[in-house]
């Protein structure tokens, strides 16, 4: 069960004692705020839910995803420590959230927010784009192609380091990408034995060849 708390942001810690980078707030600390702890694998809000709350991630990762007639997943996003996710067009939610790992999230009612309109225009175009991307991504030819995106993309969410932190699982990748898990293990096993990626964990990669990995993406 998700917890409240209503202690300052800026001295929480997690329960593992272990404190962790305050990421910006997008409104501004003077705009009210509540956080709130998911376990893995915890809903955060359901299709069809009311939709009057803005997320921000402070520590973990979310995915938003759809259920298909048929049964099957498709993950639309990921949203990682900063980002902020929750934004909806009208007064109902259109995909599920849940929690891969312990998450900590910022929420920011839309009721308490006030005049937010430039904010919110930003960070709508911003989701825009991401949405627009990964149309992108899905629309590449070989699943090669695919993963390879998405690690550019995933490290370059986290600071264009080598070492990228992968929380989500292999399967839903493949429900991000539009393949099998079967697909994307095969994929990841070829890149790390061509010394383009190295895998040191089962949650992480190493990018060992950058120019090799962008130019699968063109």
């Amino acid at each position: 069960m998700p917890a409240y708390t209503t202690m300052p942001i800026s001295a929480q810690l997690r329960s593992d004692g272990i404190d962790h980078q305050i990421v910006p707030l997008p409104f501004g600390p003077a705009h009210p705020q509540q956080t709130l702890f998911y376990a893995p694998g915890s809903e955060i809000y359901g299709q069809g839910e009311k939709a009057g709350t803005i997320y921000q991630v402070e520590f973990g990762a979310v995915r938003v995803y759809r259920l298909l007639a048929d049964g099957r997943r498709q993950i639309s996003a990921f949203y990682l420590s900063g980002e902020v996710f929750g934004l909806e067009a009208d007064a109902n939610h259109h995909f599920f959230a849940e929690a891969i790992t312990g998450t900590n999230l910022r929420l920011f009612p839309r009721s308490k927010l006030g005049d937010i309109s430039q904010e919110l225009f930003s960070l709508t175009l911003r989701s825009l784009t991401r949405a627009q991307e990964h149309l992108l991504v899905l629309g590449r030819q070989t699943a090669a192609e695919r993963v390879a995106a998405f690690l550019i993309d995933l490290a370059e969410r986290q600071g264009g380091l080598d070492q990228i932190d992968m929380p989500m699982s292999r399967m839903d990748i493949g429900d991000y990408l539009g393949l099998t898990i079967e697909t994307v293990s095969r994929v990841f096993s070829k890149l790390k034995d061509k010394g383009i990626i190295a895998l040191p964990t089962l949650r992480s990669a190493e990018i060992k060849k950058w120019n090799a990995l962008q130019a699968m993406c063109e």
